[in-house]
């Protein structure tokens, strides 16, 4: 079964919209997964990444606000204005830690956990946050706010060492950052101040959480060093699977199965 639901995150008349899907005949408490999207996507749709549901977890999948007409439906805005900004999302609101994009929708995230938490068929104390690319940095970060998820899993994740990755990337959608720095050049340093508040390697020396990283060695979107520093700076128990041969697709549904086997072995 699945249904739409919404509730504020940032503030008064600041909805983000989610889909709930739950086992079919659960009548009980279950555990649950919080999921997060990459980059320009959204929730999609009811009938859509229904292998939570079907392994028998109850599943919250975020929609990202302003974002969700890349690759997969969304249906949030951001209503938040900004300053001058780079096309995209990278640099909204860069001017400062306060208004930054990314503060919103990891408040947003972080309130995605709550909601879960919050359903009658949900066990709140087996709560697990998984995402790839920009939904596994989304990932970390909830685990660097929120003291007690069951489980992490952070696929091939985006928003890891800012400072390396926009320097040895020229892929989309950190070199967004780069093409604002090359017009705004004297303010790479506000600018990475600003960042390392949203750091997923600075939320990662915050979380303890049982985790999972994937990475991949020919990815250019979110480059393998990028990945181990916030693995290496993770708090907890963290394992990380390297695939040798692949790009930002990362293991594909390979991930899946890991992060299916760590929900489970966490008693989520």
């Amino acid at each position: 079964a699945a249904r739409s639901c919404g509730g504020g995150a940032w503030g008064p008349g600041h909805p983000v919209r989610a889909w709930v899907r739950v086992p079919a005949g659960a009548g009980g408490p279950v555990p649950a997964v919080v999921q997060f999207v990459g980059y320009g996507g959204g929730r999609g749709a009811a009938v859509e990444n229904l292998f939570w549901s079907s392994a028998g977890f109850a599943h919250l999948q975020m929609d990202t606000r302003g974002q969700g007409a890349g690759w997969s439906l969304g249906a949030t805005p951001d209503p938040d204005g900004s300053g001058p900004a780079h096309p995209g999302v990278m640099t909204r609101g860069i001017d400062s830690r306060e208004t930054y994009y990314y503060r919103r929708v990891f408040t947003d995230a972080v309130r995605a956990v709550e909601a879960a938490r919050g359903l009658d068929v949900v066990d709140a104390s087996r709560v697990s946050v998984v995402g790839g690319s920009q939904g596994g940095g989304i990932a970390l970060a909830v685990a660097g706010l929120v003291p007690d998820l069951a489980a992490v899993a952070a696929y091939v994740p985006f928003l890891c060492d800012f400072r390396r990755a926009t320097v040895i990337t020229d892929a989309d959608p950190y070199k967004e950052i780069g093409r604002y720095l090359a017009v705004h050049r004297h303010r790479a340093s506000s600018v990475h101040d600003v960042l390392a508040y949203f750091d997923g390697v600075n939320f990662a020396k915050r979380a303890t959480a049982p985790a999972l990283f994937t990475t991949a060695l020919m990815d250019p979107t979110c480059p393998p060093s990028t990945v181990f520093g916030a693995f290496h700076a993770y708090a907890g128990a963290a394992d990380i699977t390297v695939w040798p041969y692949n790009g930002h697709e990362g293991g594909g549904f390979e991930d899946d199965l890991l992060a299916l086997a760590l929900f489970r072995g966490a008693g989520a």
